[in-house]
């Protein structure tokens, strides 16, 4: 009895999403965005507890150090807007966690304005993960041929793509 050679084919990249060459880019570019973006929190959480022993989520996370950013309070109207989010609800949530957590205080009230700044404890928390930062990713980034150039271009790409996806967005959100 002999075998049948299974046939071979190319792969075909072409499916609901992704009909023509654009298209198939598009959605390649899409779920190496969504694989980075999983990763990047799973980096960003571990990274956490390593220097602290507290899980944070990738979104509250890098909330934490947009709030230590330039080592100045922020409101969470201004939180939203550098992050590109409009869950305020959410980011309160998140906010609340991390002053229970001792990493963040907030300032002010309703009339005077709320502000959100890191502790003393948050800012040791953000140096040691800077630290571990720099050896594990910086150094190894600095170690590639041309790859700081390449991610660069690719932050302004991301820049443009941001853009472009919020106008369809609108587009989308008007029209529907």
């Amino acid at each position: 009895m002999t075998k049948e050679k299974p046939e071979h084919r190319a792969l075909d990249f072409k499916w609901h999403l992704a009909g023509d060459n654009p298209a198939v880019a598009t959605t390649e570019m899409e779920f190496a965005l969504m694989r980075t973006f999983e990763s990047f929190g799973r980096w960003q959480s571990e990274c956490l507890v390593a220097v602290s022993g507290i899980t944070l989520s990738g979104p509250e996370n890098a909330l934490l150090h947009v709030i230590r950013m330039n080592d100045r309070a922020k409101s969470a109207k201004e939180l939203a807007r550098l992050l590109n989010r409009d869950d305020i609800p959410n980011i309160q949530y998140s906010l609340r966690k991390m002053i229970a957590d001792g990493f963040v205080e907030k300032q002010g009230s309703s009339r005077t304005g709320v502000t959100y700044e890191a502790t003393d404890l948050g800012c040791e928390v953000t140096d040691r993960y800077s630290e571990i930062r720099r050896k594990l990713l910086v150094e190894e980034i600095q170690s590639l041929p041309e790859f700081v150039e390449r991610l660069q271009s690719a932050a302004r790409t991301l820049t443009i793509l941001s853009g472009i996806y919020e106008e369809a967005s609108r587009i989308v959100a008007t029209h529907r």
